[in-house]
Formats: structure tokens, C-alpha cells, sequence
């Protein structure tokens, strides 16, 4: 029987969403960790370390989220795991932006000058010491904007968790709307909420970007 949309479902969709801050959290800590030990393989002088990451990032790039989500989610049930949507969502999420951020954050470790690197090298420091304290912190203010760029992605990448059953803003927008039939209210709703989310974050990394310019600039 449809109903009228009122405020419960409003208070049901706005909870949802701490589910949907939940998950983005745990996938990109998982997925930051992740990145950077690919884009320090992709990085390293091993020929082996940049075979075995470079297949790794080709593989979650070159295949669609929506099928990972599957994948893992229909995985764990053949490793006779329970089958746990956010367990799977959050391991699917993390895998795919460690692909993600290990290919910004290579490319932020090789837009540092080679002068730096050179400099380094000259002042007999380590591998561990060189990329410490000379081009992580360089590479850092580089891969800022495109980092929460991704983050911005993930972050709306979650809605599609929604497939396997995992109860965050986009599911709850649909069970909402299945009872009230009233789709340009609930979704409508639910892309303001996906738009307050974003845009503070979009403003946040500009104002990083620009303090760690003039911090760098001293």
C-alpha cells in the first residue's frame, strides 16, 4: 500500500547516511594504506614490485566496481564466510581505491623534480630516508587535490553497495521510495544530502592545496 512521504522517512534517510560516512571512512584508511604500498612498488627500482602492481591497479581499473562488489560479496560465501554486505562492500571498496590512489600518488612521487631525488641521492641518504623526508612531502602537496578528488568519488562510489543489499543512503532512498512511490522527492533528497556530503570537500581541498603551496614556498 503506498503512503504519503513524511518526516520519518526524511529522519530514516538522513541515518542512512552515517552508514554511507562509515564505509567511504573505513575504504579510504584501507584504500590510503593500500595506495601507498602500490605507488611505492610502482616507484621502487624492483622490476618485479612494478610487474605485480601494475597488474594489480590494471585489474581494479580495468574492471567495474559494481562487479567487484559481486565478486567479493558472492566470494565470501564460497571461503564458507558469512555473508556480511558491509564486510564485503568495505573489503571491495578498499581494494579498489588502493588501485586508485597507488596510481595518483606514483604520479605524485614522479612529478617531484629529479633534481630533488638527485640531491638526495648526492647526500648518500637511503631509499627510506629519500622518500621520507625528501619526496613523500613534496609528493604530498602534489596529490592533494586529485586525492580528494577521489575521495569525493568514493565516497558517491558507495551508492552502488545498494546492489548487495547494504543499507546506506542510496538503499535507504530506495526502500523509502518502493513505500511512497514518490521517486523526485526521495531521490531528489537524497542527492542534496550526496551534494552536502561532497562539497565541503571539494572547498577543503583547494584551501589544503594553497596552505601547503605557501608552506612549501617559504
Amino acid at each position: 500500500m503506498i503512503r504519503q512521504f513524511g518526516p520519518a522517512d526524511i529522519l530514516f534517510i538522513i541515518e542512512a547516511v552515517r552508514w554511507t560516512l562509515l564505509l567511504s571512512v573505513i575504504a579510504f584508511v584501507g584504500g590510503a594504506i593500500g595506495g601507498l604500498v602500490v605507488a611505492l612498488a610502482r616507484s621502487s627500482d624492483s622490476i618485479a614490485l612494478r610487474r605485480i602492481s601494475a597488474v594489480f591497479i590494471r585489474v581494479f581499473q580495468g574492471t567495474p566496481l559494481l562487479m567487484q562488489l559481486f565478486l567479493f560479496y558472492f566470494g565470501l560465501a564460497v571461503l564458507n564466510l558469512p555473508i556480511n554486505p558491509l564486510l564485503a562492500a568495505a573489503v571491495a571498496l578498499t581494494f579498489h581505491a588502493s588501485a586508485y590512489l597507488g596510481e595518483i600518488w606514483r604520479g605524485s612521487i614522479q612529478a617531484v623534480p629529479t633534481g630533488q631525488l638527485e640531491a638526495a641521492t648526492a647526500l648518500s641518504l637511503s631509499y627510506r630516508d629519500r622518500m621520507q623526508s625528501v619526496i613523500l612531502p613534496q609528493a604530498a602537496r602534489i596529490g592533494v587535490a586529485p586525492t580528494v578528488g577521489f575521495l569525493v568519488q568514493l565516497i558517491k562510489g558507495t551508492s552502488l553497495t545498494s546492489i548487495i543489499g547494504f543499507t546506506e543512503l542510496t538503499r535507504a532512498g530506495q526502500i523509502v521510495n518502493n513505500a511512497t512511490f514518490d521517486p523526485f522527492v526521495v531521490f531528489g533528497l537524497v542527492a542534496v544530502i550526496y551534494f552536502l556530503i561532497c562539497w565541503p570537500l571539494s572547498l577543503y581541498a583547494r584551501r589544503l592545496e594553497a596552505r601547503m603551496r605557501r608552506a612549501f614556498t617559504r
